[in-house]
């Protein structure tokens, strides 16, 4: 299923307590079909993070949900800018998230279970986004 980000110490555990964070959850017929993360940082920033069940992959589920959050993130009028990190051998994802109007912010390296991992840092800010409406 969603192990990857439902795991102890995954994507769940970590955001959930945390200030400022929304999880929105994704149903079919009343199963989970994915969730996405915003979490409002300092300067009107967010950080955006979706996860899907492998089996709702490449359905075009990912860009519906991605294009709702976004919109849902900057109906706040103080939110500017939403950030977010693509494992850099993940091209699918990086399509996907260009194709929403992300662009390239950079390279970063984090630890996923104690092993590193290269990512590039993308965002998208409001006037970007073109108001990222519904598809």
């Amino acid at each position: 299923m969603l192990d990857y980000s439902l795991r102890d110490g995954g994507w769940l555990d970590e955001y959930f307590r945390k200030s400022g964070t929304e999880i929105l959850v994704a149903e079919d017929d009343r199963d989970v079909a994915g969730f996405s993360i915003l979490t409002r940082g300092s300067a009107g920033t967010a950080e955006f993070r979706i996860a899907l069940h492998p089996h709702r992959l490449g359905q075009g589920l990912g860009k519906i949900v991605a294009r709702l959050t976004l919109q849902h993130g900057f109906e706040d009028p103080a939110l500017h800018r939403i950030n977010l990190i693509v494992r850099k051998n993940n091209p699918r994802a990086r399509r996907l998230y260009e194709s929403l109007g992300f662009h390239g912010d950079g390279e970063c390296t984090e630890l996923v279970h104690g092993e590193p991992v290269a990512f590039r840092r993308m965002a998208i800010d409001r006037e970007t986004s073109g108001g990222a409406e519904t598809p």
